[in-house]
């Protein structure tokens, strides 16, 4: 069934027609920022593989693959990742972090050199006031670091986009003069970092539409990326709202992972884009790739999290179970679907699930009953409803099936 003329959908009628005119892409640093947070564990190289190769299937454009300064260790796996991306002839491309420092630009470069692959360096520093204070750094001192950084990389091959920290929170007079110098010297992206989660929608729209501006100025043609946390739990939003200020790359991470309470949920992102039709991806590995970034990195999905949280489309309310069961009894899955959710379940290759629980009426019964290929007797109905009633967490299918027995 069309579900269309059952749906009237606000969203669209508040903004007709507003997808970006801008190609959107996606940039996944859940290999980098994202192994930043104190309570990762770091996959091992066949893991970051791994996910490398889920990066690829759902469409991402761009990895960060680590920060090769930090250390020989880094480097090799930041290696292993250019080359399989050249064996298997990837469409995802790689990029690094690296300060705005010689030092860590030229593993960079060696790391290209090795693997047979241009590698973007995103030389990122620091800008805002408070930052600047705490580290007695003056602008001066941060337009020579930039200069030099961006015109060594440039000069060696590499192309460059070039990060302020805590972009959210910089002067204006600073910004200009730090990104036009990057631009001077040859970076052809800028990132506008929201490091501590500081943006709000307003702020996004005038730090996006400046920058456009300073691009504006140097006559050339630069690309914006956005680079959101989540720290006022509006990563997400932010991101969305980035893309339609005119940002073309945004950032993310599998399931937020990243310092403090994590970065831009790069799955998250994903499916409100294709919701929004302003992405046509294929989703169907999303659940994959969240499983693995939570099982290589430590980070446990929570149970309430969106989409792929072990609750996303799991109810033991009886009212939900009645509106549900009835459209089972219609013969419409897509309606089972939707009926009581805004995500379509079978996008990812999910269903919706009914427990039986304190709160379900009989329609919960009878919809696991069914579910199950089990005649939903009256008797057994009202044996496994009288159960639940009495119990104060849903049945588990164990207890169920002894009932049934």
């Amino acid at each position: 069934m069309n579900l269309d003329r059952l749906i009237y959908d606000w969203n669209e009628e508040a903004l007709p027609g507003n997808r970006p005119p801008q190609h959107i892409e996606l940039n996944d640093e859940t290999l980098r920022d994202g192994l930043q947070s104190p309570s990762v564990k770091t996959p091992t190289i066949e893991q970051k593989i791994e996910l490398l190769h889920l990066m690829e299937k759902l469409g991402i454009h761009s990895a960060d693959i680590g920060l090769p300064g930090a250390g020989p260790h880094v480097l090799e796996h930041v290696i292993a990742l250019a080359k399989e991306m050249v064996t298997h002839k990837m469409k995802i491309v790689p990029n690094c972090a690296a300060r705005t420092l010689k030092a860590d630009i030229t593993p960079i470069i060696e790391a290209s050199q090795r693997a047979g692959i241009k590698i973007e360096a995103c030389t990122f520093i620091g800008s805002s006031p408070i930052r600047q204070f705490a580290e007695g750094w003056s602008i001066d001192q941060l337009l020579k670091y930039t200069e030099d950084a961006v015109t060594y990389a440039v000069q060696n091959g590499l192309d460059v986009m070039f990060v302020t920290e805590d972009t959210t929170r910089a002067h204006p007079d600073d910004i200009k003069k730090l990104y036009q110098t990057a631009i001077r010297c040859g970076a052809r992206r800028v990132c506008i970092s929201d490091t501590v989660g500081h943006a709000t929608q307003e702020g996004i729209h005038r730090i996006v539409t400046f920058m456009r501006e300073i691009i504006d100025e140097t006559g050339e043609n630069v690309r914006i990326d956005w680079h959101g946390h989540n720290d006022r739990g509006l990563a997400v939003a932010n991101a969305l709202n980035a893309i339609q200020a005119g940002a073309h790359r945004i950032h993310g991470t599998g399931i937020g992972v990243g310092e403090r309470v994590g970065n831009v949920q790069m799955d998250q992102l994903m499916v409100n884009l294709k919701l929004k039709k302003w992405i046509d991806n294929d989703l169907s590995m999303l659940p994959q790739y969240c499983k693995k970034v939570s099982d290589y990195t430590g980070i446990a999905i929570p149970w309430n999290y969106p989409i792929f949280g072990r609750d996303a489309f799991r109810t033991g309310t009886g009212v939900h179970a009645a509106a549900i069961l009835k459209s089972l009894n219609k013969g419409d899955m897509e309606l089972v679907d939707r009926v009581y959710s805004s995500v379509p379940a079978g996008m990812f290759g999910l269903e919706q699930v009914i427990e039986i629980g304190p709160l379900s009426g009989e329609s919960n019964v009878i919809y696991w009953l069914k579910r199950r290929n089990i005649e939903p007797r009256d008797e057994l109905v009202k044996k496994i409803f009288q159960a639940a009633k009495q119990s104060t967490t849903v049945l588990t299918d164990e207890q169920i099936y002894a009932l049934c027995k």
